[in-house]
């Protein structure tokens, strides 16, 4: 059996040594890939260490670099050496992470990990938590705590009664929210005519003034849901403005904080975060920020019996730990990893202050991309680097704003094509633009002035200073 984890082992360390080296962008296509992967169920079987390598072989080329320093993309962190070891030992000790009958030490493990994380994020200490696949499930886990609460307050049980003829409850957002907020509110059976869309300044803030005409036109329950940095130029609502109005109408206030959220361990940036603690439930990502691997979100409510009486559940066969806390009292899923383990592991690597100088290194290093690119010639900056998140966008003298809108999608193929850096395309404010996202703790400063260069080679082959030609 050793020698498919050998190979495995030599394989991983291949794969993280040669990451500075290999292109950030994967080299095979479909079409290959599935001529590869594709074919009939084997009759017969082969050696687990043949399978081991025949599936890394194989599959090398049609990966992302997405855990080294150039992938500047979507929000996806590098993977620390300590949780991503602490993940391969999850994975061997195959604990079913649900009661801590199942896996006694992982279950005090993962509760230590969520007290330590509720310290580092500065939230209230009497908070619940819980350990999902992703901010999707946290979502879903916090969002059915609060439809729990505020449904109670008007005198309706939803865990017992259900939603049919239950006070239709509104959900008002952020209007650049997540399409995980809209995924999660659909599985709870609120459905999309439950939302209502908060008007934001230019900075993609909520306006107080926004919030207060919205919550005066509600007839019923309310969740109101606000953004801890948004994906696109990583705004921060004022929470410290909304929030009160919010409660003082009564609603439930849930925070997506999906990365913003540990914005809040460093004393540079948590300023922006000023007042964030006031909500009633928050969400973030171990597998963006903190740097563990997927899959790992974190849901935190402040009204632990509302969390536990949308999560719980009871059988005659469950052998519940009247002293211990059983995940499953928490948590949606009832078989499951035991995510909270690599948490613990990259927060007693880090300490406090090496995630406080994760955060700012990467906030540095977003700065420098957006000014560095916005400076070249064909350039523009739409959105300054706001923590680590900012907005660029490419155009040609003569050409219409349409026009511009496909060649910034084109120079963005086209950089990624060099293999040199990675970067996605968004839409903002009806046009189009290149995210600029940085959230690995491998990105250094050697891995912006290559990316850089690599944006200016591509912008030099390109005569930006022509007309465009009709």
């Amino acid at each position: 059996m050793t020698k498919a984890l050998d190979y495995a082992h030599d394989a991983a360390k291949a794969w993280i040594e040669g990451l500075d080296a290999r292109p950030v962008a994967a080299r095979a296509t479909l079409s290959q890939l599935r001529n590869r992967f594709r074919h009939a169920l084997p009759e017969t079987g082969m050696k687990a260490e043949e399978v081991i390598r025949w599936i890394a072989e194989n599959a090398n080329d049609g990966m992302l670099g997405s855990a080294g320093g150039r992938f500047f993309a979507w929000v996806i962190g590098g993977g620390l050496e300590s949780a991503l070891a602490a993940d391969w030992l999850v994975a061997t000790w195959d604990q079913n992470a649900a009661l801590y009958a199942c896996g006694p030490a992982v279950a005090v493990i993962e509760e230590e990990a969520g007290e330590w994380i509720k310290s580092l994020l500065d939230l209230p200490h009497e908070a619940s938590f819980a350990f999902t696949t992703g901010c999707q499930l946290a979502h879903v886990t916090s969002l059915a705590a609060a439809r729990y609460a505020v449904l109670k307050r008007a005198n309706w049980d939803v865990e017992n009664d259900g939603l049919f003829g239950a006070p239709r409850v509104t959900i008002m957002t952020n209007e650049q929210k997540h399409g995980s907020v809209e995924r999660a509110v659909r599985y709870l059976g609120f459905g999309r005519a439950s939302f209502m869309s908060l008007q934001t300044d230019d900075a993609g803030r909520v306006m107080p003034q926004a919030l207060r005409r919205a919550l005066a036109k509600a007839t019923g329950p309310v969740i109101v849901i606000l953004n801890a940095a948004d994906l696109n130029v990583g705004a921060c609502d004022p929470f410290a403005k909304l929030i009160p109005v919010a409660k003082q109408a009564g609603a439930w206030v849930h925070i997506d904080g999906a990365f913003g959220l540990f914005a809040r361990a460093s004393r540079r940036h948590r300023a922006q975060l000023e007042g964030v603690e006031q909500a009633d439930s928050w969400v973030t990502d171990g597998h963006k920020w903190l740097n563990v691997p997927f899959d790992c979100g974190i849901a935190i409510v402040r009204d632990c019996d509302a969390h536990r009486a949308a999560m719980t559940l009871s059988a005659s066969y469950i052998a519940a730990e009247e002293s211990a806390r059983d995940q499953i009292d928490w948590n949606p899923e009832w078989s499951r990893r035991a995510r909270g383990v690599p948490v613990y592991a990259a927060l007693k690597e880090l300490g406090r202050q090496g995630v406080e100088s994760m955060v700012d290194r990467c906030c540095a290093h977003c700065h420098a991309l957006v000014t560095g690119i916005g400076a070249l010639a064909g350039a523009e900056v739409v959105a300054s680097a706001n923590l680590n998140q900012g907005l660029i966008r490419f155009w040609k003298r003569g050409q219409t704003p349409e026009q511009d809108d496909a060649f910034t999608d084109e120079v963005i193929q086209r950089i990624n094509t060099t293999g040199e850096a990675f970067f996605s395309g968004t839409t903002w404010r009806g046009r189009r633009a290149m995210r600029v996202s940085v959230v690995n703790w491998r990105t250094c400063a050697r891995d912006v002035e290559r990316a850089i260069a690599a944006v200016r080679s591509v912008l030099a082959a390109i005569d930006t200073s022509a007309d465009y030609l009709i």
